[in-house]
């Protein structure tokens, strides 16, 4: 049974990114501020979960959730500032765009580096203990599962509609064979540890 936040006393955002290891796309993150009495039997951490069951959860979530928000980091920032502190912005961004401000925010992770002046706890593997992270594990996955989707349309010939950019064994070989795209993360392609994928 997960906890619904960390914080009881106060309003509580949990924030969680999706996309941290892909080769091509934004990273994106949500925050989400649950209301105390908030419960879906499905919702866990969104990698434990099923897409249909992902799909179900997001529906109750943005129907039920006191506040949510979507952002993403694009591939081009990420090259620019890394993924770390890409992640780091996409949750702020996140923040940012809730309609109400919450009290306190809850950070599925190890660390966060802040640029908001919100009090801030990182809890790792957060988004199956804290409901509120695990909402927001959810939101993060399915809008970047459905940009990705959409991308794939105007790139078919890299699977994204499947493997939503991740280095798959289909992902590297389309690479290899068609080359590039904009949206594709050149720190992560010519890193000397991705190297060897290709």
């Amino acid at each position: 049974m997960l906890e619904i936040s960390y914080r009881k006393d106060c309003l509580e955002a949990g924030c969680d990114e999706a996309g941290r290891g892909c080769l091509a796309g934004p990273v994106f993150a949500a925050a989400v501020i649950l209301p105390a009495d908030y419960h879906h039997p499905l919702l866990n951490d969104s990698k434990q979960m099923t897409d249909k069951q992902r799909r179900e959860v997001r529906e109750h979530i943005c129907a039920n959730a006191l506040a949510w928000a979507v952002a993403e980091v694009s591939a081009e920032e990420i090259d620019r500032i890394n993924i770390l502190k890409a992640s780091f912005e996409a949750m702020q961004r996140a923040v940012e765009r809730l309609s109400i401000r919450p009290d306190h925010l809850l950070i599925d992770g190890n660390r966060f580096y802040p640029r908001l002046d919100i009090p801030f706890r990182c809890e790792v593997k957060g988004d199956g203990r804290f409901a509120n992270i695990a909402a927001a594990s959810v939101l993060a996955k399915t809008f970047r599962d459905d940009y990705m989707a959409a991308l794939a349309k105007q790139h078919p010939e890299y699977g994204w509609e499947r493997n939503a950019g991740y280095p798959t064994r289909a992902h590297r070989e389309a690479i290899a064979r068609c080359g590039l795209t904009p949206h594709h993360r050149l720190s992560f392609i010519h890193d000397k540890d991705q190297l060897t994928l290709f």
